[in-house]
Protein backbone atom coordinates (compact mmCIF):
# COMPACT_ATOMS: atom_id res chain seq x y z
CA UNK A 1 0.00 0.00 0.00
CA UNK A 2 1.03 4.08 0.18
CA UNK A 3 4.43 4.60 1.76
CA UNK A 4 5.24 7.44 3.58
CA UNK A 5 7.80 8.34 1.36
CA UNK A 6 6.13 7.49 -2.13
CA UNK A 7 4.35 10.87 -2.91
CA UNK A 8 6.17 10.87 -6.06
CA UNK A 9 4.29 7.81 -6.82
CA UNK A 10 0.91 9.01 -5.29
CA UNK A 11 1.08 12.04 -7.63
CA UNK A 12 2.10 10.17 -10.90
CA UNK A 13 -0.68 7.92 -9.98
CA UNK A 14 -3.75 10.64 -9.15
CA UNK A 15 -2.71 12.19 -12.58
CA UNK A 16 -3.62 9.03 -14.68
CA UNK A 17 -6.85 8.63 -12.90
CA UNK A 18 -7.56 12.84 -13.56
CA UNK A 19 -7.19 12.67 -16.94
CA UNK A 20 -7.57 9.09 -17.98
CA UNK A 21 -11.26 7.81 -18.64
CA UNK A 22 -10.00 4.07 -18.94
CA UNK A 23 -7.07 3.68 -16.56
CA UNK A 24 -4.39 1.07 -17.83
CA UNK A 25 -1.11 1.76 -15.94
CA UNK A 26 0.62 0.36 -18.72
CA UNK A 27 4.31 1.67 -18.31
CA UNK A 28 3.56 -0.04 -14.55
CA UNK A 29 3.13 -3.49 -15.52
CA UNK A 30 5.17 -5.95 -15.33
CA UNK A 31 6.61 -7.93 -17.96
CA UNK A 32 4.97 -11.68 -18.31
CA UNK A 33 7.52 -14.68 -16.95
CA UNK A 34 9.88 -16.11 -19.23
CA UNK A 35 11.67 -19.41 -19.11
CA UNK A 36 14.86 -17.22 -19.54
CA UNK A 37 13.56 -16.15 -15.79
CA UNK A 38 14.60 -19.38 -14.26
CA UNK A 39 17.30 -21.01 -13.32
CA UNK A 40 18.46 -23.86 -15.73
CA UNK A 41 15.87 -21.77 -18.49
CA UNK A 42 13.07 -23.21 -16.56
CA UNK A 43 14.32 -26.79 -17.82
CA UNK A 44 16.71 -28.98 -15.50
CA UNK A 45 17.62 -32.35 -16.39
CA UNK A 46 15.02 -35.08 -15.41
CA UNK A 47 17.62 -37.03 -13.20
CA UNK A 48 18.12 -34.00 -11.47
CA UNK A 49 14.81 -33.60 -10.54
CA UNK A 50 14.06 -37.13 -9.94
CA UNK A 51 16.77 -36.62 -7.41
CA UNK A 52 15.62 -33.54 -5.90
CA UNK A 53 12.01 -35.34 -5.83
CA UNK A 54 13.23 -38.45 -3.97
CA UNK A 55 15.02 -35.75 -1.36
CA UNK A 56 12.13 -33.01 -0.65
CA UNK A 57 9.88 -36.11 0.66
CA UNK A 58 12.50 -38.27 2.21
CA UNK A 59 12.36 -38.04 6.11
CA UNK A 60 15.78 -39.76 6.23
CA UNK A 61 17.25 -35.96 5.69
CA UNK A 62 15.99 -34.94 9.15
CA UNK A 63 17.62 -36.33 12.55
CA UNK A 64 14.95 -38.92 13.86
CA UNK A 65 13.86 -39.71 10.33
CA UNK A 66 10.36 -38.66 11.04
CA UNK A 67 9.91 -35.16 8.82
CA UNK A 68 10.51 -34.32 5.58
CA UNK A 69 10.61 -31.16 3.39
CA UNK A 70 7.41 -32.00 2.01
CA UNK A 71 5.95 -31.61 5.80
CA UNK A 72 5.74 -28.11 5.67
CA UNK A 73 5.66 -27.37 2.14
CA UNK A 74 3.06 -29.26 0.90
CA UNK A 75 2.04 -29.53 -2.41
CA UNK A 76 -1.37 -30.60 -1.52
CA UNK A 77 -1.77 -27.27 0.67
CA UNK A 78 -0.23 -24.88 -1.73
CA UNK A 79 3.29 -25.37 -0.76
CA UNK A 80 2.94 -24.40 2.65
CA UNK A 81 1.17 -26.32 6.06
CA UNK A 82 -1.92 -24.19 6.02
CA UNK A 83 -1.03 -23.29 9.73
CA UNK A 84 -0.03 -19.71 11.57
CA UNK A 85 2.90 -20.89 12.91
CA UNK A 86 3.71 -24.42 11.86
CA UNK A 87 4.97 -27.94 14.17
CA UNK A 88 8.45 -28.99 13.06
CA UNK A 89 10.70 -31.69 15.04
CA UNK A 90 8.07 -33.96 17.42
CA UNK A 91 4.85 -33.39 15.29
CA UNK A 92 2.76 -35.95 14.31
CA UNK A 93 0.17 -35.56 11.00
CA UNK A 94 0.27 -33.31 8.05
CA UNK A 95 -1.87 -29.63 7.61
CA UNK A 96 -4.47 -28.29 9.88
CA UNK A 97 -4.53 -31.55 11.50
CA UNK A 98 -0.70 -31.36 12.89
CA UNK A 99 -0.68 -31.38 16.39
CA UNK A 100 2.81 -31.23 18.44
CA UNK A 101 3.03 -35.23 19.23
CA UNK A 102 2.62 -37.49 21.57
CA UNK A 103 4.74 -36.80 24.54
CA UNK A 104 6.61 -34.13 22.42
CA UNK A 105 7.93 -30.64 24.23
CA UNK A 106 5.80 -28.20 23.00
CA UNK A 107 7.50 -25.02 23.21
CA UNK A 108 10.35 -26.70 21.13
CA UNK A 109 8.39 -28.24 18.26
CA UNK A 110 6.67 -24.40 17.96
CA UNK A 111 8.71 -22.71 14.70
CA UNK A 112 9.02 -19.17 15.17
CA UNK A 113 7.55 -17.77 11.94
CA UNK A 114 4.67 -19.16 9.18
CA UNK A 115 6.44 -21.30 6.43
CA UNK A 116 6.51 -19.47 3.25
CA UNK A 117 4.98 -20.59 0.18
CA UNK A 118 7.35 -21.60 -2.44
CA UNK A 119 6.21 -20.18 -5.78
CA UNK A 120 8.34 -19.29 -8.27
CA UNK A 121 11.52 -19.49 -5.88
CA UNK A 122 13.61 -20.76 -8.95
CA UNK A 123 13.24 -17.17 -10.84
CA UNK A 124 16.79 -15.69 -10.51
CA UNK A 125 15.30 -12.42 -8.88
CA UNK A 126 14.38 -14.05 -5.50
CA UNK A 127 18.05 -13.38 -4.20
CA UNK A 128 17.02 -13.03 -0.34
CA UNK A 129 15.15 -16.34 1.09
CA UNK A 130 13.66 -16.38 4.13
CA UNK A 131 11.19 -14.07 5.81
CA UNK A 132 14.42 -11.76 7.14
CA UNK A 133 16.27 -12.81 3.87
CA UNK A 134 19.20 -14.55 5.54
CA UNK A 135 19.98 -16.30 2.71
CA UNK A 136 21.01 -14.28 0.04
CA UNK A 137 23.26 -13.42 -2.83
CA UNK A 138 26.41 -12.07 -2.40
CA UNK A 139 28.04 -11.69 -5.26
CA UNK A 140 31.43 -10.84 -3.13
CA UNK A 141 31.74 -13.56 -1.22
CA UNK A 142 33.86 -16.86 -2.40
CA UNK A 143 30.88 -18.86 -4.00
CA UNK A 144 28.52 -15.80 -4.24
CA UNK A 145 26.18 -16.63 -1.22
CA UNK A 146 25.74 -15.10 1.83
CA UNK A 147 24.74 -18.07 4.40
CA UNK A 148 24.79 -18.65 7.87
CA UNK A 149 27.67 -21.26 7.60
CA UNK A 150 29.78 -18.07 6.35
CA UNK A 151 33.28 -19.51 5.22
CA UNK A 152 32.24 -22.88 5.85
CA UNK A 153 29.88 -23.05 3.41
CA UNK A 154 30.09 -25.65 0.91
CA UNK A 155 31.66 -24.60 -2.86
CA UNK A 156 29.32 -25.92 -5.63
CA UNK A 157 26.02 -23.87 -4.59
CA UNK A 158 24.51 -23.23 -7.71
CA UNK A 159 21.77 -20.73 -6.42
CA UNK A 160 20.67 -19.03 -3.20
CA UNK A 161 17.12 -21.43 -3.30
CA UNK A 162 20.29 -24.58 -2.81
CA UNK A 163 21.97 -22.72 -0.46
CA UNK A 164 18.78 -21.94 1.83
CA UNK A 165 18.11 -25.93 1.49
CA UNK A 166 21.02 -26.63 3.60
CA UNK A 167 19.67 -24.98 6.81
CA UNK A 168 16.02 -26.56 7.96
CA UNK A 169 17.93 -29.90 8.35
CA UNK A 170 20.44 -28.71 10.56
CA UNK A 171 17.70 -26.55 12.48
CA UNK A 172 16.79 -28.35 16.24
CA UNK A 173 12.93 -27.09 16.25
CA UNK A 174 12.47 -27.73 12.17
CA UNK A 175 14.08 -31.41 11.25
CA UNK A 176 17.02 -32.21 13.40
CA UNK A 177 15.42 -32.97 16.59
CA UNK A 178 16.62 -32.51 20.17
CA UNK A 179 20.06 -33.36 22.09
CA UNK A 180 20.23 -37.14 22.86
CA UNK A 181 17.76 -38.05 20.47
CA UNK A 182 19.76 -39.16 16.95
CA UNK A 183 23.27 -39.55 16.28
CA UNK A 184 23.46 -36.40 14.15
CA UNK A 185 21.86 -33.91 16.68
CA UNK A 186 25.09 -35.26 18.69
CA UNK A 187 27.30 -33.62 16.73
CA UNK A 188 25.57 -29.91 17.56
CA UNK A 189 28.68 -27.77 19.03
CA UNK A 190 29.11 -23.96 18.93
CA UNK A 191 32.24 -23.86 16.48
CA UNK A 192 32.62 -23.05 13.32
CA UNK A 193 32.74 -26.25 12.19
CA UNK A 194 29.39 -27.50 13.18
CA UNK A 195 27.58 -27.05 9.96
CA UNK A 196 29.85 -28.85 7.74
CA UNK A 197 29.99 -31.84 10.65
CA UNK A 198 26.04 -32.33 10.61
CA UNK A 199 25.92 -32.10 6.66
CA UNK A 200 28.87 -34.88 6.39
CA UNK A 201 26.33 -36.81 8.95
CA UNK A 202 23.27 -36.35 6.21
CA UNK A 203 25.21 -37.42 3.30
CA UNK A 204 27.17 -40.53 4.85
CA UNK A 205 23.16 -41.60 5.05
CA UNK A 206 22.39 -41.12 1.62
CA UNK A 207 26.13 -42.91 0.53
CA UNK A 208 24.62 -46.35 2.63
CA UNK A 209 21.92 -46.22 0.09
CA UNK A 210 22.66 -47.62 -3.03
CA UNK A 211 19.43 -46.21 -5.07
CA UNK A 212 20.69 -42.81 -3.85
CA UNK A 213 24.15 -43.36 -4.85
CA UNK A 214 23.07 -44.42 -8.47
CA UNK A 215 20.65 -41.14 -8.64
CA UNK A 216 23.27 -38.87 -7.86
CA UNK A 217 25.57 -40.31 -10.26
CA UNK A 218 22.97 -40.07 -13.13
CA UNK A 219 22.22 -36.73 -11.99
CA UNK A 220 25.78 -34.79 -11.62
CA UNK A 221 28.35 -35.25 -14.03
CA UNK A 222 31.49 -34.48 -10.84
CA UNK A 223 29.89 -37.98 -8.73
CA UNK A 224 31.66 -41.06 -10.28
CA UNK A 225 30.92 -42.41 -6.98
CA UNK A 226 29.74 -42.53 -3.22
CA UNK A 227 32.48 -40.97 -2.38
CA UNK A 228 32.39 -37.88 -4.31
CA UNK A 229 28.47 -37.02 -2.76
CA UNK A 230 28.12 -33.70 -1.51
CA UNK A 231 26.14 -31.41 0.71
CA UNK A 232 26.14 -29.26 -2.26
CA UNK A 233 24.58 -32.22 -4.85
CA UNK A 234 21.90 -32.86 -1.95
CA UNK A 235 21.28 -28.42 -2.36
CA UNK A 236 21.77 -28.41 -5.94
CA UNK A 237 19.39 -30.96 -6.69
CA UNK A 238 16.52 -29.70 -3.95
CA UNK A 239 16.59 -26.70 -5.14
CA UNK A 240 16.07 -27.36 -9.20
CA UNK A 241 13.28 -30.07 -8.17
CA UNK A 242 11.48 -26.84 -5.99
CA UNK A 243 12.04 -24.26 -9.27
CA UNK A 244 10.59 -26.83 -11.73
CA UNK A 245 8.20 -28.32 -9.72
CA UNK A 246 6.35 -24.78 -8.08
CA UNK A 247 7.02 -23.03 -10.97
CA UNK A 248 3.54 -20.98 -11.08
CA UNK A 249 3.23 -18.56 -14.05
CA UNK A 250 0.25 -19.14 -16.03
CA UNK A 251 -2.78 -16.97 -13.91
CA UNK A 252 -5.24 -14.87 -15.51
CA UNK A 253 -2.84 -11.90 -14.97
CA UNK A 254 -0.34 -14.12 -16.77
CA UNK A 255 -2.01 -14.57 -19.74
CA UNK A 256 -3.30 -10.95 -19.70
CA UNK A 257 0.32 -9.37 -19.46
CA UNK A 258 1.24 -12.07 -22.87
CA UNK A 259 -1.93 -10.33 -24.48
CA UNK A 260 -5.13 -12.20 -24.15
CA UNK A 261 -6.98 -9.26 -22.33
CA UNK A 262 -10.18 -10.85 -22.49
CA UNK A 263 -8.39 -13.66 -19.43
CA UNK A 264 -9.33 -11.00 -16.90
CA UNK A 265 -12.68 -9.54 -15.81
CA UNK A 266 -13.91 -6.40 -15.77
CA UNK A 267 -14.02 -6.83 -11.94
CA UNK A 268 -10.40 -8.02 -11.74
CA UNK A 269 -9.39 -5.26 -14.53
CA UNK A 270 -10.71 -3.03 -11.85
CA UNK A 271 -8.92 -4.01 -9.74
CA UNK A 272 -5.69 -4.20 -11.60
CA UNK A 273 -5.98 -0.54 -11.60
CA UNK A 274 -6.33 0.22 -7.93
CA UNK A 275 -3.78 -2.28 -7.40
CA UNK A 276 -0.83 -0.18 -9.38
CA UNK A 277 -2.60 3.17 -8.74
CA UNK A 278 -4.06 4.39 -6.22
CA UNK A 279 -4.45 1.79 -3.24
CA UNK A 280 -0.42 1.82 -4.16
CA UNK A 281 -0.02 -1.46 -3.35
CA UNK A 282 2.95 -1.86 -6.41
CA UNK A 283 4.87 0.23 -4.34
CA UNK A 284 6.47 -2.65 -2.67
CA UNK A 285 4.55 -5.63 -4.41
CA UNK A 286 6.26 -4.66 -7.62
CA UNK A 287 8.01 -6.67 -10.60
CA UNK A 288 6.92 -9.98 -12.41
CA UNK A 289 5.99 -11.86 -9.25
CA UNK A 290 4.56 -8.47 -7.24
CA UNK A 291 7.46 -8.19 -4.92
CA UNK A 292 10.32 -5.39 -4.42
CA UNK A 293 12.78 -8.21 -2.77
CA UNK A 294 13.23 -5.87 0.30
CA UNK A 295 11.98 -5.28 3.86
CA UNK A 296 9.31 -3.52 5.23
CA UNK A 297 7.47 -2.92 8.47
CA UNK A 298 3.85 -2.91 8.39
CA UNK A 299 2.51 -3.73 12.13
CA UNK A 300 2.01 -7.59 11.61
CA UNK A 301 0.86 -8.78 15.01
CA UNK A 302 3.74 -11.26 16.78
CA UNK A 303 2.16 -14.52 17.52
CA UNK A 304 4.54 -17.21 19.04
CA UNK A 305 7.82 -16.91 20.08
CA UNK A 306 9.99 -15.56 17.38
CA UNK A 307 12.66 -17.35 15.19
CA UNK A 308 15.20 -16.90 18.19
CA UNK A 309 15.70 -18.05 21.49
CA UNK A 310 17.51 -15.41 22.31
CA UNK A 311 14.63 -12.58 21.90
CA UNK A 312 11.64 -14.91 23.17
CA UNK A 313 8.52 -14.01 22.16
CA UNK A 314 9.82 -11.19 19.95
CA UNK A 315 11.08 -11.53 16.35
CA UNK A 316 13.63 -8.84 15.14
CA UNK A 317 13.13 -9.45 11.48
CA UNK A 318 15.51 -8.26 9.19
CA UNK A 319 17.45 -6.64 12.02
CA UNK A 320 18.67 -10.46 13.14
CA UNK A 321 20.99 -10.49 9.61
CA UNK A 322 21.87 -6.45 9.32
CA UNK A 323 22.28 -6.12 13.45
CA UNK A 324 20.85 -2.69 12.85
CA UNK A 325 18.07 -1.13 15.35
CA UNK A 326 16.47 0.08 11.88
CA UNK A 327 15.88 -3.10 10.19
CA UNK A 328 13.77 -4.17 13.67
CA UNK A 329 10.31 -5.45 12.28
CA UNK A 330 11.26 -5.54 9.00
CA UNK A 331 10.20 -8.30 6.67
CA UNK A 332 10.59 -9.09 2.99
CA UNK A 333 7.82 -8.71 0.66
CA UNK A 334 6.38 -11.82 -0.07
CA UNK A 335 5.60 -13.00 -3.28
CA UNK A 336 1.39 -12.71 -4.27
CA UNK A 337 1.12 -15.19 -6.53
CA UNK A 338 -1.17 -17.55 -5.22
CA UNK A 339 -1.59 -15.48 -2.51
CA UNK A 340 -5.81 -16.88 -3.21
CA UNK A 341 -4.96 -19.81 -1.91
CA UNK A 342 -2.07 -19.47 0.60
CA UNK A 343 -3.57 -18.40 3.75
CA UNK A 344 -2.70 -17.54 6.58
CA UNK A 345 -1.01 -14.41 5.63
CA UNK A 346 1.95 -12.74 7.59
CA UNK A 347 5.57 -13.33 8.71
CA UNK A 348 3.44 -14.66 12.02
CA UNK A 349 0.43 -16.18 10.04
CA UNK A 350 -1.40 -13.58 11.92
CA UNK A 351 -4.23 -13.13 9.31
CA UNK A 352 -6.68 -16.50 8.37
CA UNK A 353 -8.37 -14.76 5.38
CA UNK A 354 -7.03 -12.41 2.50
CA UNK A 355 -9.56 -9.63 2.97
CA UNK A 356 -8.24 -9.47 6.82
CA UNK A 357 -4.93 -9.14 6.11
CA UNK A 358 -5.68 -6.76 2.71
CA UNK A 359 -7.84 -4.65 5.21
CA UNK A 360 -4.58 -4.53 7.83
CA UNK A 361 -2.80 -3.22 4.90
CA UNK A 362 -5.42 0.08 4.78
CA UNK A 363 -4.56 0.60 8.26
CA UNK A 364 -1.93 -1.21 10.05
CA UNK A 365 -1.89 0.76 13.08
CA UNK A 366 -6.26 0.24 14.01
CA UNK A 367 -5.76 -3.57 12.55
CA UNK A 368 -2.62 -4.33 15.22
CA UNK A 369 -4.33 -2.88 18.06
CA UNK A 370 -7.71 -4.66 17.42
CA UNK A 371 -6.00 -7.54 16.22
CA UNK A 372 -8.22 -10.81 17.21
CA UNK A 373 -6.40 -13.37 17.66
CA UNK A 374 -9.58 -16.39 16.85
CA UNK A 375 -8.39 -16.06 13.13
CA UNK A 376 -5.11 -17.65 14.41
CA UNK A 377 -5.31 -21.72 12.63
CA UNK A 378 -2.79 -23.45 15.58
CA UNK A 379 -2.74 -26.95 16.81
CA UNK A 380 -4.12 -27.37 20.10
CA UNK A 381 -1.88 -27.25 22.96
CA UNK A 382 -2.22 -26.39 26.62
CA UNK A 383 1.27 -24.77 26.83
CA UNK A 384 1.00 -23.08 23.57
CA UNK A 385 -2.34 -22.11 23.73
CA UNK A 386 -0.83 -19.85 26.93
CA UNK A 387 2.44 -18.18 25.42
CA UNK A 388 1.59 -17.82 21.82
CA UNK A 389 -0.23 -14.67 22.46
CA UNK A 390 2.88 -13.52 25.07
CA UNK A 391 4.22 -11.13 22.35
CA UNK A 392 1.55 -9.13 20.95
CA UNK A 393 -0.01 -8.39 24.69
CA UNK A 394 3.48 -7.37 25.85
CA UNK A 395 2.41 -3.40 25.07
CA UNK A 396 6.54 -1.94 24.77
CA UNK A 397 7.10 -4.41 21.99
CA UNK A 398 3.49 -3.37 20.41
CA UNK A 399 4.87 -0.12 20.01
CA UNK A 400 7.83 -0.89 18.72
CA UNK A 401 6.11 -2.77 15.73
CA UNK A 402 4.37 0.16 15.69
CA UNK A 403 7.20 2.73 15.40
CA UNK A 404 8.20 0.25 12.32
CA UNK A 405 5.71 0.69 10.35
CA UNK A 406 6.21 2.72 7.15
CA UNK A 407 2.28 2.30 5.49
CA UNK A 408 0.15 5.55 6.01
CA UNK A 409 -4.05 4.45 5.44
CA UNK A 410 -5.05 4.41 2.15
CA UNK A 411 -9.58 5.05 2.38
CA UNK A 412 -10.96 2.53 -0.21
CA UNK A 413 -14.91 1.37 -0.33
CA UNK A 414 -15.99 -1.90 0.24
CA UNK A 415 -16.90 -2.35 -3.15
CA UNK A 416 -12.62 -1.14 -4.30
CA UNK A 417 -11.69 -3.52 -1.49
CA UNK A 418 -13.90 -6.34 -3.77
CA UNK A 419 -12.36 -5.58 -6.92
CA UNK A 420 -8.89 -5.62 -5.38
CA UNK A 421 -9.53 -8.82 -3.69
CA UNK A 422 -10.80 -10.10 -6.94
CA UNK A 423 -7.18 -9.11 -8.91
CA UNK A 424 -5.44 -11.09 -6.52
CA UNK A 425 -7.59 -13.92 -7.13
CA UNK A 426 -6.47 -13.39 -10.92
CA UNK A 427 -2.58 -13.83 -9.46
CA UNK A 428 -3.68 -17.36 -8.98
CA UNK A 429 -2.31 -20.10 -11.17
CA UNK A 430 -4.99 -22.80 -10.66
CA UNK A 431 -3.00 -25.54 -11.61
CA UNK A 432 -1.05 -25.68 -8.51
CA UNK A 433 -4.56 -27.55 -7.07
CA UNK A 434 -3.64 -30.42 -9.29
CA UNK A 435 -0.14 -31.70 -8.38
CA UNK A 436 -0.60 -34.80 -6.78
CA UNK A 437 1.60 -35.39 -9.76
CA UNK A 438 4.34 -34.19 -7.27
CA UNK A 439 4.23 -36.67 -4.44
CA UNK A 440 6.24 -39.80 -5.32
CA UNK A 441 4.43 -43.34 -4.08
CA UNK A 442 8.26 -44.06 -2.32
CA UNK A 443 11.48 -43.02 -1.60
CA UNK A 444 14.64 -44.81 -1.72
CA UNK A 445 15.38 -45.06 2.22
CA UNK A 446 12.03 -46.58 2.22
CA UNK A 447 10.54 -44.26 4.89
CA UNK A 448 6.64 -43.97 4.86
CA UNK A 449 5.78 -40.74 2.55
CA UNK A 450 2.28 -39.91 2.86
CA UNK A 451 1.89 -40.13 7.23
Amino acid sequence: MKSKNNKIHLSFAALVLTFTVTPTYADELPEPATNQDYYYDGAPSRNLINLGQSLFFDKIMSGNKNISCATCHNPLLASSDGLSLGVGEGGEGLGRYRTTGEGSDAVESRIGRHAPQLYNLGAKEFEKLNWNGIHQVDADLPGGLNLPSGLTTPNGLNDVLAGQSLFPIVNLNEMLGDTGENEIVALVTQDDDRFPRLWNAYVDRLKAIPEYVSLFMAAFDDVNSEDDIGIQHFGNAVSAFQGFAFRSDNSAFDQYLRGNTAAMTDKQISGMELFYGEAGCSTCHSGTFQTDHDFHGIAIPQIGPGAEAAFPFEDRGRAEVTGSAEDWAKFRTPSLRNVWITAPYGHSGAYGTLRKIVEHHLDPITSLENYNANQLILPKDEVLDASDLDGYNDATLRQTIIDANELEPVELTRAEINDLLEFLRALTDWNVLNQEWMIPDSVPSGLPVRD
